[in-house]
């Protein structure tokens, strides 16, 4: 008798890839499904086509996937949802050094415009983040970023709940659907403690975006057209410009000294007499290219940012200023 003849009369075997042995190691049945056996070496439960796709279905994995997990959970759907879960934690780990230079920005506000979030789910291809699940993931996100109790730090997101779940659990679930690192780069939220408004600009590859608070001398100002449209453009011109901090006060003084010493690398040469004048002249040109509120407008270049926004509060009736902004670039 040969090795088929007798594996034909030991088990009922239907012909199918898998990894399974027979115990004694004498006649690997590595293509074979095992739905009884005489001699009683080993039963499997019988996983029916409905059971994979109801679990499909349930959690959108792959055919193969739902049915390896229900037969690794004996037929328990329950556990073979574990099962996927654990895989999406899995691949998190394995993939935790990879980087994420792919990804959405995504924001959102609150129906009283006195809140408002922004942030970015990251991946590795451009191919998975203009995938349905990673969209759908990424349009979630902007959800539980509202709800999320804290104003910054990417972290917070993963234990923001929405409708009794947690981001952390849906981001895990889209990640075992695409095999790749997927995480929140940056989170940043703002809630209005007083007359102002909050205006957000994304650009339109959706890579990149803006967030930036305003101040208002009353609700009236912050109500205009004008300063609603110059908000606005304010957003869009922080988006373009990429400033550094809103004045030179909130540039760290270790970054000045930084340019400085550049600077005066680069002319030392000249003069002594007229070096620490050049280096002065450089400084104040640095201020100028990366402090939002002497930068020039982008829309009007003769003025700056500062006076654009004093002319639309005057015309407002009112005063303003811009109070602090956010803006987050993916890759």
């Amino acid at each position: 008798m040969n090795g088929r003849e007798y594996l034909a009369d030991a088990f009922t075997a239907s012909k199918r890839n898998t990894n399974i042995e027979f115990q004694t190691g004498r006649f690997p049945l590595t293509q074979y499904d095992i739905h009884s056996t005489r001699i009683g070496v080993l039963n499997m439960v019988e996983i029916s086509a409905a059971m994979v796709m109801k679990l499909r279905k349930m959690t959108g994995q792959g055919m193969m996937d739902c049915k390896r997990a229900l037969q690794e959970a004996s037929g328990d759907i329950e556990k073979a949802m574990d099962i996927l879960r654990k895989k999406g934690l899995a691949t998190l780990a394995k993939r935790a050094e990879r980087e994420t230079s792919e990804g959405l920005v995504v924001c959102k506000a609150s129906e009283d415009g006195k809140t408002a979030a922004m942030a970015t789910l990251c991946c590795e291809t451009d191919f998975v983040a203009k995938s349905d699940d990673f969209i759908a993931t990424a349009q979630a996100l902007a959800d539980f970023a509202l709800a999320c109790s804290a104003e910054k730090g990417a972290e917070n997101i993963l234990e923001a709940v929405v409708d009794g779940r947690k981001f952390s659990d849906v981001l895990t679930e889209m990640v075992s659907k695409t095999g790749e690192k997927t995480q929140v780069g940056d989170y940043a939220k703002y809630k209005l403690d007083g007359p102002g408004l909050i205006s957000i600009y994304i650009h339109f590859n959706e890579k990149v975006g803006t967030m930036v608070q305003i101040e208002t001398s009353d609700d009236n100002v912050a109500a205009a057209d004008v300063l609603k449209h110059t908000a606005s453009d304010m957003a869009m011109h922080i988006t373009a410009t990429k400033p550094m901090a809103l004045d030179k006060d909130q540039i760290a003084p270790e970054t000045i000294e930084r340019e400085k010493s550049i600077f005066a690398e680069q002319v030392k040469n000249k003069p002594a007499n007229i070096i620490e004048k050049i280096i002065e002249g450089k400084i104040r040109k640095f201020f100028v290219e990366n402090c939002l509120l002497e930068q020039p407008f982008v829309k009007d270049d003769s003025k700056s940012v500062a006076q654009v926004l004093a002319d639309a509060a005057k015309q407002a009736g009112g005063e303003a200023k811009i109070k602090r902004f956010v803006r987050f670039e993916v890759g």
